[in-house]
Formats: structure tokens, sequence, C-alpha cells
């Protein structure tokens, strides 16, 4: 505990120069739209409306990423009693992509999406996006983490799921290939506990590895995403969804309008309540109050 404390003291020496930048926000709709290019757009919408930066899909090959054994097996869903009939279900293919990047494109507001495989990942360079994002499960596959880095495009890169190993392997090849990256602390489970957050790691991650840092999160509410902001993180990702109770695993660990508004109001705060120097005098806005208080001045 005490360790903990040690840090987050050091690390407000360096806090302002962070807190004095915009706070980089990614609505993640992920496979969310459950198939519909209708819902991504509601949802594209509903991220610009809030004011985030960014949204940002998922792209799988699923004959690669899942096996035959796994397609074939038995899933009550919208399109079928398959794995194979689900997952394609939800996937989007050039059609969509090209209209989410011309209807991104109309709305001013980035997309990217985060690749499973390296066939996904080639097909996303067509679209020359500014950012990659190495999902938590994809963090520990050496030969992926290298096609990413290899592509010097900035790239988030989720630790969720990882041993201290291979944050350090993923930290020295992206350093090591000059792809600029930022660490993203995350816990994978949908929704997290919030006991299980962990939210020091966002300034061990800063303190150990010296570079970005931001946060993932899969809980229900928008507090801890906005205390992550305020501890620094330059980056900050949220599921989000038009109905919680959809059909859909990364539902339930998302965001609604609402919250995620209240979110986007609060972190874009942060830089103004923290404010830009320590006080060492009354603030004009006092002097008259202090007239009034202080009787015997």
């Amino acid at each position: 505990m005490k360790n903990n404390i040690y840090i987050i003291i050091r690390a407000m020496t360096g806090l302002q120069h962070i807190l004095s930048k915009n706070c980089f926000i990614i609505a993640e709709i992920g496979i969310n739209h459950n198939g519909s290019l209708e819902i991504a757009k509601k949802l594209i919408d509903m991220a610009k409306d809030a004011g985030c930066d960014a949204v940002k899909f998922q792209k799988r090959t699923i004959n690669i990423v899942y096996s035959e054994e796994i397609l074939n097996s038995q899933r009550e869903s919208p399109w079928g009693n398959t794995q194979r009939d689900q997952k394609k279900g939800l996937e989007f293919e050039k059609k969509e992509y090209d209209e989410i990047d011309k209807y991104c494109k109309s709305k001013s507001i980035e997309w990217f999406a985060s690749a499973w495989d390296i066939e996904s990942l080639k097909f996303l360079d067509q679209y020359n996006c500014k950012n990659h994002k190495i999902a938590s499960a994809m963090i520990t596959n050496k030969e992926f983490l290298l096609e990413v880095a290899r592509r010097k495009i900035h790239t988030f890169i989720s630790t969720g799921m990882t041993e201290t190993s291979d944050i350090d392997y993923a930290v020295n090849l992206f350093k090591e290939n000059n792809c600029d990256f930022t660490l993203m602390h995350t816990v994978s489970t949908y929704p997290c506990k919030e006991d299980e957050l962990s939210l020091i790691n966002i300034l061990k991650l800063k303190e150990k590895y010296n570079c970005k840092v931001g946060y993932s999160g899969h809980e229900v509410s928008p507090g801890p995403s906005i205390i992550a902001a305020s501890l620094g993180s330059e980056s900050i990702e949220r599921h989000i969804t038009l109905d919680r109770s959809m059909y859909g695993s990364d539902q339930a660990a998302s965001l609604e309008s609402g919250g995620l508004k209240l979110m986007v109001d609060y972190i874009r705060k942060i830089p103004v309540v923290f404010g830009k120097e320590i006080r060492t005098s009354i603030l004009p806005s006092e002097k008259e109050i202090a007239k009034k208080l202080r009787y015997w001045e």
C-alpha cells in the first residue's frame, strides 16, 4: 500500500503536463453492431454526439481465428444454430467497411479496428487508418505483433490477460521497430468488477516503461474511466451500445448514450479543474467575498 501511495505522489510531478493535453477518447463499437450497418451508423452518431475522438471496430477472418470444431459446434443465435452462423453474422466485410469509412469521414470522426489475424490486418491496410489496435487476446501472438510493428503506425496495445514478460516483449518489439504505441491498462472480464480494476497500474506502467499509457475499461459504470483519465491516462477506450439488453457478449460491459456523454464531459473537464499552476495568492474572484466574510480586516 505504501509503495502504491509513493508511486502516486511521484507521478503527480509529471501529471500537469499530461493533463494539459486532450485525452483521446475511443468509443469501442467492436461487434456491438450485431452485423447491422444501420446500428453501426447509429453508434458512430452516438460517439460523435458525445464528443469522442474515434470509433473502433473488430475484424476477424473466422476460418483463421476459430477452428473447424468450434465453428461447427452448436450455438443458438439470431443468425442460426452454429458458431459459424453467429461469427459470420457479426462480421463486416469490404462493402460494410467502405461505407463505414465514408460515413466516418462525413461525420469528421476517426475510425480504426483491432485485427485478430494477419489476413484481417492486411485487409485494414487499404483504409490508411491513423491507428492500429492490438487486443489483449493478441498480445502474446509474436508473429502478429511484428506484423503490426513493422507498419510503423501508432498502435494501442491492450494488456489484459498478461504476465509482465508479455508486456516487456511487446514494448521492446515496438521500440526496436520505431513504432509509436500506447499501452492500455486492461482487465479482460466482461463486465469487470470494480475491485479488480487495479487502476494503480496506469501509473506503474508509465513509470516502468516510460511511454504513453491509457485505459481500456470493461466495467459497467463510467466512473473508473474518469478516474483513469484523472490519473493521467492519455487515451480512454470504452465499449458502447444502443441498449445493454441487446444480444451480444460485450453489451453488458458497454456504456449507453447517457453514460458515454457523462464520461466524456467529465474527462474533458479534468484539465480545466486541475489548473495550470499551484495557487500562491488570493484569486481576484475571491477578493469581494473576502471583504464580506472577513469582518476584522
